[in-house]
């Protein structure tokens, strides 16, 4: 894998998590009590055995910056100027007065890819919670000879519900016969993911196409409308995956976690997930303390009930206090007597004495980060 650049892209809105993004761009979304959601995709890349990768950005990424650092945590602050982590910001200047969607951060960074010594790239959203190995999308699509080869979910309930997704039909070989938007009425249950592998001489003449065609989005204008002439292939994912598009996803996957086989299935398989680590001390449970169904990250302090909810690390819940089916990002302070339930609290939120913070599990209240309520 090390002929392999891996590609995070910024393949998504932001506005689209509403509140939780009104400080941070998508890829630095804090999820599962300690970890950010690009720790996932690039994780699963150096798994799969990728030395160089390069994350794109775009906007409100002072935080995702700090995030990465030099890569270590990822194994990836090697000191070859052709391998480690690449951090890769678009020309505004040039880019955004004419094209948009993720062309702007492709053709910014024409150069980089022209001087890279990989030969090929395995581009990825940065808005998704998987742990997947990549090596055998890889050695699939070297013996297929596909130009570009995606992966591919079958029968899944979690994606049925995402924002955007496009039905498939694949021959036996493994080869793309059909690939429309699931509003056309394509009778399909297998799905595409944005994730998907190409050499990179094709990168830069799809990229270079949608420069003079002055189109701006790689996926739909320079694949999927150029798929007669292209040899797509698919391959089917495993392993637990969510997209992460809307508060709604991002409420029930984060949820989810609270399954321990699920959690068990994210965390470890095929490998672990790294993150910044905060060093923090352990949480500090108080005698009036009462937690049930909860992940509680380090740092924490509980005085009050915690039932059924995700607590992110230095959050401090305050003598009868109540928090249930809700998720509390860092450094919150829950006041006495406040209760907070189907809630997304954002970072470094206070809660007053006895507030109360209520939703549904169909109408989630959330608060944007460094609110005083």
């Amino acid at each position: 894998m090390r002929d392999v650049m891996g590609v995070i892209n910024i393949n998504i809105r932001d506005d689209v998590l509403d509140e939780l993004t009104f400080s941070r761009c998508i890829s630095s979304v804090h999820f599962g009590g300690h970890y950010r959601l690009i720790d996932f995709i690039l994780s699963s890349m150096v798994n799969s055995g990728i030395q160089h990768a390069a994350v794109f950005t775009l906007q409100k990424y002072r935080s995702l910056v700090d995030h990465l650092g030099t890569g270590k945590e990822w194994d990836l602050n090697l000191n070859s100027k052709d391998e480690g982590l690449s951090v890769l910001h678009p020309n505004l200047f040039h880019s955004l007065k004419y094209f948009q969607g993720d062309l702007q951060n492709f053709y910014s960074n024409m150069d980089f890819f022209k001087r890279s010594r990989q030969k090929n790239v395995l581009i990825a959203g940065s808005n998704m919670v998987c742990n997947l190995d990549f090596r055998e999308l890889v050695d699939f699509h070297r013996r297929s000879k596909a130009d570009i080869t995606f992966l591919y979910r079958e029968n899944d309930p979690l994606l049925d519900v995402s924002l955007w997704r496009r039905r498939l039909v694949i021959g036996e070989d493994g080869r793309i016969l059909s690939l429309e938007p699931s509003e056309k009425g394509v009778d399909s249950k297998q799905v595409l993911l944005e994730i998907f592998v190409m050499s990179k001489t094709l990168l830069i003449d799809l990229v270079e196409n949608c420069v003079i065609n002055g189109t701006g989005d790689l996926l739909h204008d320079g694949i999927i409308k150029n798929s007669n002439s292209l040899k797509l292939f698919a391959f089917p994912a495993k392993g637990y995956l969510g997209v992460i598009n809307s508060p709604a996803l991002y409420y029930k996957h984060s949820m989810n976690l609270l399954n321990p086989s699920i959690r068990k299935e994210l965390f470890s398989q095929p490998g672990l997930i790294y993150t910044k680590d905060k060093d923090l001390p352990p949480t500090k449970y108080m005698r009036s303390a009462e937690v049930t169904g909860s992940l509680l990250a380090s740092g924490c302090s509980i005085e009050g009930r915690v039932e059924n909810s995700i607590l992110f690390r230095e959050t401090r819940v305050e003598k009868g206090a109540y928090i249930k089916d809700s998720i509390i990002l860092p450094k919150c302070q829950i006041a006495e007597g406040a209760q907070i339930e189907h809630a997304i609290i954002g970072k470094g939120v206070s809660i007053s004495m006895r507030k109360e913070i209520k939703g549904r599990k169909d109408n989630l209240s959330v608060i944007a980060d460094r609110t005083i309520m």
